[in-house]
């Protein structure tokens, strides 16, 4: 009998208690229907049929993580990750990357957590031979050829990658302290997973071998593969990659016995910060143990969204913390529950953590009420059924290894939201009494302040040229493993169009109908957004949309939070250069009530002046914060010198302070009542709904939106600066944050497909020349992309990257290197070939969930495009020649009229900049502005 693939029955979620007869008996708990065997070589083989887009999701978990790391080789898992995408033995280096991207693949990435490291692609279903192929080859073959050229690369990058996302994020460092004290050195979970710099370095290729040997067979791995498949075939595939690889050694699970915490650990870490954050972390049950699942809803609870208390009390009402967030992080050998608030402006972290301390008090004396469990309940469960809408990436097929190493069984999902269901407030209670006890925590406090980086310098002179030792083999050659396998036929599929109507006021509804699991998508689009704020008040469009989750004409802003929790759905708002966003997830049994909550914000926001004042207070805040990330400040400084401070585009979503403290109730309500009127709105939904019921709800909540005439769009001349080089200063960082670009296209320009393919080749792929050059060869960066954003007006076109920050000048000197090589040839027919498949091949898999479906039909309505976009796009980017990228290139890609960016350490980047003949320097501040004139 043939299995379905996916079978949801959701447990119906009302709005209030009850007053009158029982409860209404749960749902059928939801199953996933999998077929589990183990090969005789030890692999476990997981398949999963679903037929809803023809592609497959292949997730290969090894169970081998920092958990299993040696002492003195901190961060090893992490590089071996890294160097599992060098080259194999039947792959040359690059080659994988270059042949699943030109095949259309998507999450095409490696992770590694505390006990398990990932390898996964989504890909179309005809191209799943190509992807058991490259994962075998990694497998069986990876040890043959590894080499020290290999490994020095993977270094320079991993160590690039720690500066980027531990040294130079904020507050990064004051979260890998928080591990250092909630752990014994010599735990496995001490370090942070990259690692420290120095084990990094002192890695040498036997350690890799021994690794690649000791964890990286076949019975040390499970894979799932869930998609469009035929399940039997998709067996006999894996038998053929995999069936014939040798067993490594017997892996010992890690017995690892980890210390209680018996009296309080306090830590201060400065950083380069300008808001204090307090971290508060306690060890807690090892995942899926009795207490885990009662520590997430305590975690929801305390620090999960704007219903919850911390933010209730910290964040809302005292106006003390910025942010606040609560999390159970469960692991194999144990977990840690973590709480983090920063402070607002103006208050410490001493005042923080008494007020935290207060909110648990209160729950352990107290606990929490019924309501408050349902809502982190339910809020828990729509985020999971969320996850597992998309088949790859982090999606359903993770979620099935994951259950599988953790609990042995990979149909787990009905038992999880099973034990979600059977908490009751005396059980958090419990658990939060038993593990979050004053006692038994770490209290780690982030202050401003120069940071302690140890970061040692490595020799560069060059390593003497040895003989390679020889290399026994894991697994015997097999000479047929040299041919690259071919496609299967080319699955048919026609990408989502959209229903669309119209309500009598003007507002145009586009429906996509997506059964299957029951979640439904909605966001009600404004095409109006920061491009249609006044001059002299950037940041307009955001405040006012950030306002419509804080108060309507009957509900206030903490009911607006608690009914949308209550629904276990979630609501947001925000803004873009074009458009302002209402955007709604929720169950489909819920979407009704959702959708009352959605139209109420948006058709009768209230603006209270309270309300008004905390925003604007908030909004000081996330730009106090936003300074002190080197990419955000060089995003912002990029907007500001291309387009000019006259320009409404110069700016970032969150504006400049002097205009956050100067806007009005006023002038908020106003942009609110000139830019939200149906006739310049849309409201997209796509989801288990039918057009017929969906049309009738609509109807009752938005007919009576009153009509206006829509503004015209803006038009405005860029204004920005003369010079080509923009430098901020930031003392001391180890990395620069680089931004190179110009003024880019519109969104209805010809040369649409032409530039898609063009920048899919230049810095839009991983395998880009961009980034092949600057990471893969030359271990200057992490990574390093270009896109162009395609405004109504010209927006920008970025070359994004943070490099070491001693390669700042030779980085530059690449990049324009690439630009040129562009324009001065045309692409070969390969790299033609692998661009245009690659725009090609992966549009299904950007319509796997119904907010994806969303977005793309939002963008037909902000930029006009005919509903039949997309059926006719893959036309236009397949008919893309040679001839047609290389124009585009010389046409659009200008190198004398692009403008670097820099921001990182000016006494030491400066001077390499200078020779490029980029001209004099102009200097901005960390808002991305020009300094005030002397008088």
């Amino acid at each position: 009998m043939k299995l379905l693939w996916l079978l949801f029955a959701i447990l119906m979620l009302t709005t209030s208690t009850p007053t009158t007869g029982a409860e209404p008996a749960p749902a059928p708990l939801p199953t996933v229907a999998f077929e589990k065997t183990t090969l005789p070589n030890g692999l476990q083989v997981i398949l999963v049929e679903d037929r809803r887009l023809p592609i497959v999701a292949v997730n290969i978990w090894y169970h081998v993580g920092p958990a299993n790391e040696a002492p003195g080789l901190t961060g090893f898992a992490h590089l071996f990750e890294h160097l599992m995408f060098a080259q194999t033995r039947h792959i040359p280096r690059g080659m994988a990357d270059r042949l699943l991207e030109g095949a259309g693949a998507t999450d095409s990435n490696g992770g590694t957590g505390y006990d398990q490291t990932a390898y996964y692609d989504t890909v179309p279903s005809n191209q799943l031979e190509l992807a058991l192929w490259v994962h075998a080859d990694r497998m069986g073959y990876l040890l043959d050829v590894i080499d020290h050229k290999a490994l020095k690369n993977q270094q320079d990058v991993v160590r690039n990658e720690r500066r980027q996302t531990v040294e130079e994020e904020p507050y990064g460092l004051v979260h890998e302290a928080l591990a250092h004290a909630l752990f014994p050195k010599g735990h496995p979970y001490y370090a942070s997973i990259i690692g420290s710099h120095a084990d990094i370095q002192n890695a040498k290729l036997e350690d890799v071998r021994q690794f690649f040997a000791s964890y990286y067979g076949p019975n040390n791995a499970s894979i799932v593969i869930a998609g469009d498949i035929d399940k039997a075939k998709t067996r006999a595939l894996v038998e053929r990659y995999f069936g014939s690889f040798r067993r490594s050694p017997p892996v010992a699970r890690p017995k690892v016995v980890t210390p209680p915490i018996t009296s309080e650990r306090r830590v201060v870490v400065h950083d380069r910060i300008e808001l204090p954050r307090v971290f508060m972390g306690w060890l807690t049950p090892p995942a899926y143990q009795p207490g885990d699942a009662e520590l997430a809803v305590a975690a929801e609870i305390l620090g999960g969204g704007k219903s919850s208390r911390l933010y209730k009390k910290l964040v809302y009402e005292r106006q003390i913390a910025q942010d606040v967030d609560a999390s159970q992080n469960s692991q194999g050998l144990t977990s840690t529950f973590v709480i983090d608030v920063t402070a607002r402006p103006g208050h410490e972290a001493r005042e923080i953590e008494a007020a935290i301390d207060l909110e648990l008090a209160e729950l352990r004396e107290h606990g929490p009420s019924q309501r408050e469990v349902e809502r982190a309940r339910n809020s828990l469960e729509t985020a999971l059924l969320s996850t597992i809408e998309k088949l790859g990436g982090d999606g359903l097929a993770d979620q099935l290894n994951h259950y599988n190493q953790y609990t042995g069984d990979p149909g787990y999902l009905s038992k999880d939201v099973e034990r979600l269901r059977r908490i009751t407030p005396a059980d958090v209670q419990r658990a939060v009494r038993t593990y979050l006890a004053r006692q038994a925590r770490a209290v780690v406090t982030g202050l401003p302040g120069k940071p302690v980086i140890d970061d040692p310098r490595v020799s560069k002179a060059k390593a003497p040229k040895a003989k390679p030792a020889a290399i026994e083999a894991i697994n015997t050659p097999e000479s047929w493993r040299a041919q690259q396998p071919k496609p299967g036929p080319a699955p048919r599929f026609t990408l989502p169009q959209g229903d669309s109507f119209k309500l009598a006021n003007g507002l145009t509804v586009i429906h996509h109908h997506k059964p299957g699991i029951p979640l439904v998508s909605a966001e009600l689009v404004v095409r109006s957004g920061s491009a249609a704020n006044p001059g002299d008040m950037p940041g307009l469009a955001g405040f006012t949309a950030q306002m419509l989750e804080e108060g309507t004409a009957t509900r206030s802003a903490p009911q607006i939070a608690d009914e949308i929790a209550q629904l276990g759905a979630f609501l947001d708002t925000g803004s873009g250069a074009d458009a302002s966003t209402v955007a709604l997830l929720s169950l489909r049994s819920t979407f009704a009530p959702a959708l009352d909550i959605l139209a109420d914000v948006v058709l009768r926001p209230a603006f209270p002046t309270a309300e008004v004042e905390r925003q604007r207070a908030d909004r000081v805040g996330d730009l106090i914060q936003q300074r002190d990330d080197p990419e955000a400040v060089a995003a912002v400084a990029a907007l500001g010198a291309l387009y000019g401070s006259a320009h409404p585009k110069g700016y970032g979503q969150l504006g400049t302070e002097p205009a956050i403290r100067a806007v009005t109730r006023d002038d908020l309500v106003a942009f609110w009542r000139r830019h939200y009127v149906p006739e310049n709105a849309a409201l997209v939904v796509s989801g288990d709904i039918g057009r017929a019921e969906l049309k009738a709800l609509v109807e009752a909540r938005f007919a009576a939106w009153p009509r206006g005439e829509a503004p015209a769009a803006g038009s405005a001349e860029p204004a920005g600066t003369r010079a080509r080089l923009v430098l901020v200063d930031q003392p001391g960082a180890a990395q620069t944050a680089l931004r190179v670009g110009s003024i880019g296209v519109a969104r209805d320009t010809d040369d649409f497909a032409a530039l898609q393919v063009m920048n899919g080749a230049l810095g839009g792929m991983f395998s880009s020349r961009l980034n092949n050059n600057l990471r893969e060869t030359k271990g200057y960066t992490y990574g390093i992309s270009s896109h162009f954003r395609y405004d109504r007006t010209p927006g920008p076109f970025v070359i994004a990257g943070s490099v070491q920050r001693d390669a700042t000048g030779d980085s530059v000197r690449e990049i324009f290197k690439e630009v040129n090589a562009m324009r001065n040839a045309p692409l070969s027919s390969a790299e033609l070939t692998a661009a245009r498949d690659a725009q090609v091949l992966s549009l299904p898999g950007a319509f796997e969930t119904n907010a994806d479906i969303g977005a793309s039909l939002a963008e037909i309505f902000v930029y006009g495009l005919p509903l039949d976009y997309y059926a006719r796009l893959p036309g236009q980017l397949s008919a893309v020649t040679a001839g047609q990228v290389q124009a585009a290139a010389r046409k659009h890609l200008v190198p004398e009229r692009m403008t670097v960016v820099a921001v990182g350490d000016r006494k030491r980047i400066l001077p390499q900049l200078q020779p490029l003949g980029l001209g004099s320097v102009e200097v901005r501040d960390s808002d991305g502005q020009l300094p005030p004139a002397r008088p």
